[in-house]
């Protein structure tokens, strides 16, 4: 459908993720679908759950040939440019992982990515909407194999998709871009259920960076759960016995399905061929369930077990047989579909199992109590904040003197962190990125030191990782000036009138630096003589002539650059005689 300017009005308002009420942020395990046809609901959903949303997945393309994608947005939404809702999701901090379905033929696909010359141009065609769109990555819905093509071209199809993965896993990577798999159900095959085995995933499991399993459609025929909680949890098991935890995201479905379980009377014929056993199921979203019960007497009930809510009702369907006489049937339904406990019970298997996260099919169908529900399962496993902080003994420092550095690492309470994992990271001068010169771990204190000679103006930081029970964490930077280290051999006096001679050197070594001698005449410090340049071993002789008998104080100075400051000797006497 096309969305309207009111969209436009919407996004503006919505393009700054919510934050969270509570004093923790919860842990970011929602990720999710961004239909091209329902921009309207899916992209507001998602920017108003921003607190709970790293990354999400526009649902606009498809493969139509091994140089071929389909743009599915732009015709849906004429009056809204893609660089619209782009720009929303990144103002609201999102990753942009677009989602590619399959949009050939029976076994077509299969066909492109057996043959190595069109595969690579797949590869090379995915890659390039990446890399033309700045896309954080793309993920790959390819569902013909599984449920177009037939099991028995599976054998074949999976030698071909996992060199595909290689494949487009190396293009993408090389390129700092993300490779997701939104697949169906796979089980451990020692259990003798297979499932889609066709994707294979402890094949492909080092080569992509999420997968994201379709745990829903389990009841597609006949009335039952849409995905119920022991059948999606056998697939994640499985998930994280071969692929890492971290990488996994199990589906929630935002719909449910309503079916005909019997029918008394005979139908109009209006709804004769659709009102009847075995009918398929009319689908309805989450956010409608509520109301749809309401409207014929019935109360939903939470079926543990399955961990979704189900209801049965009447309906009677007046109208005209095809005899043209009047007629009436009375249809007995029963709807199923998951709902705020039921998506709770699901982000529970990311705390159980150390998932990356749930994610929707799609944004905009659920009931705000789901996210809620979700929302409170993230806060209770919200990693915790590291508060770090370096401190060096000095900031200033002549050139070869060590710097002794210490980080210090709590929780915001105030515990010390013991065990920690961290980088001390250096910059200097001149450098635009930042390079690793100490991996350490914190000890029971919760500190790390270290001690370090810095060759030039440089800034310090310490950085950790995330982890699952920790948030990353990055101090201030810390930044050290450095000087030339100077090294001056004046004489102990010089007579009257006559030429005397200070001499030294500067480190590092260096030709052509400023080298100036100095004395202090009123309280300020004034060049005498002339000042000279050093030579390629760092060395210089400066030459100059007192007339006044007595002691006079010099020093020296030699210039900086942008690497080092200059510096000044201490303050030498000579004697004149």
């Amino acid at each position: 459908m096309a969305v309207s300017a009111a969209l436009l009005i919407v996004l503006a308002a919505l393009s700054t993720p919510s934050q969270s009420s509570a004093q923790s942020p919860p842990r970011k395990i929602l990720t999710g679908w961004i239909p091209y046809y329902a921009m309207k609901t899916a992209l507001p959903s998602a920017v108003a759950n921003g607190d709970l949303i790293k990354e999400v997945m526009p649902f606009w393309y498809t493969l139509k040939g091994a140089t071929k994608i389909t743009d599915l947005y732009t015709p849906s939404n004429p009056n809204v440019p893609m660089s619209t809702p782009l720009t929303t999701m990144r103002d609201s901090g999102f990753q942009i992982i677009p989602t590619i379905t399959d949009g050939t033929g029976n076994l077509v696909l299969a066909k492109l990515l057996s043959a190595p010359a069109t595969r690579t141009q797949v590869v090379s065609t995915i890659t390039n909407l990446v890399i033309a769109n700045n896309f954080d990555g793309i993920d790959l819905d390819f569902e013909g194999f599984a449920f177009s093509d037939g099991t028995a071209s599976w054998p074949a199809t999976q030698v071909a998709w996992d060199a595909f993965i290689l494949e487009l896993s190396t293009s993408l990577h090389n390129v700092g871009k993300l490779l997701s798999v939104t697949t169906p159900v796979l089980f451990d095959p020692a259990t003798g259920k297979k499932g889609y085995y066709v994707y294979d995933w402890a094949t492909i499991a080092p080569l992509i960076d999420r997968l994201r399993i379709m745990t829903y459609d389990y009841s597609t025929s006949s009335p039952g759960p849409i995905g119920p909680i022991t059948w999606a949890e056998q697939a994640v098991s499985y998930a994280v016995s071969v692929v890492p935890a971290s990488k996994v995201y199990v589906g929630v479905p935002g719909y449910g399905r309503d079916w005909v379980t019997k029918v008394s009377g005979v139908c109009p014929s209006s709804v004769a061929n659709v009102i009847y056993p075995g009918a398929n199921a009319a689908v309805f979203v989450m956010h409608d369930a509520a109301n749809l019960a309401a409207s014929y007497g019935a109360t939903p009930t939470y079926n543990n077990s399955y961990a979704e809510a189900t209801f049965s009702y009447q309906k009677v369907y007046l109208g005209a047989a095809s005899s043209g006489l009047q007629t009436s049937c009375t249809a007995s339904r029963t709807a199923w579909y998951e709902n705020a406990q039921s998506y709770a019970a699901r982000a529970q298997l990311v705390a159980k199992y150390r998932l990356g996260g749930i994610t929707a099919w799609t944004f905009g169908m659920e009931d705000p109590s789901a996210t809620d529900a979700v929302r409170q399962v993230a806060q209770a496993i919200a990693p915790d904040q590291v508060v770090s902080t370096l401190t060096a003994d000095r900031t200033g420092v002549a050139y070869g003197v060590p710097v002794n550095v210490t980080g210090l690492f709590l929780l915001p309470d105030k515990t010390l962190i013991a065990g920690l994992a961290v980088r001390l990271e250096l910059k200097e001068s001149g450098d635009a990125a930042w390079r690793d010169i100490l991996d350490a771990t914190t000890g029971p204190d919760g500190l790390v030191s270290t001690s370090l000679v810095v060759g030039k103006d440089a800034a310090l930081r310490f950085s950790s990782d995330a982890t699952w029970e920790r948030l990353a964490s990055q101090t201030a930077e810390t930044n050290l000036v450095v000087g030339r280290l100077l090294n001056v051999t004046p004489p102990a006096s010089a007579m009257a009138g006559t030429a005397f001679t200070v001499s030294g050197a500067i480190q590092p070594h260096e030709a052509g630096v400023s080298v100036s001698l100095e004395t202090n005449v009123s309280g300020k410090w004034k060049s005498v003589g002339t000042p000279v340049s050093t030579d390629a071993s760092g060395q210089f002789t400066l030459t100059t002539t007192a007339s006044t008998r007595g002691i006079v104080n010099y020093r020296v100075s030699v210039s900086g650059n942008n690497n080092l400051q200059g510096a000044q000797s201490p303050i030498f006497a000579v004697v004149i005689y």
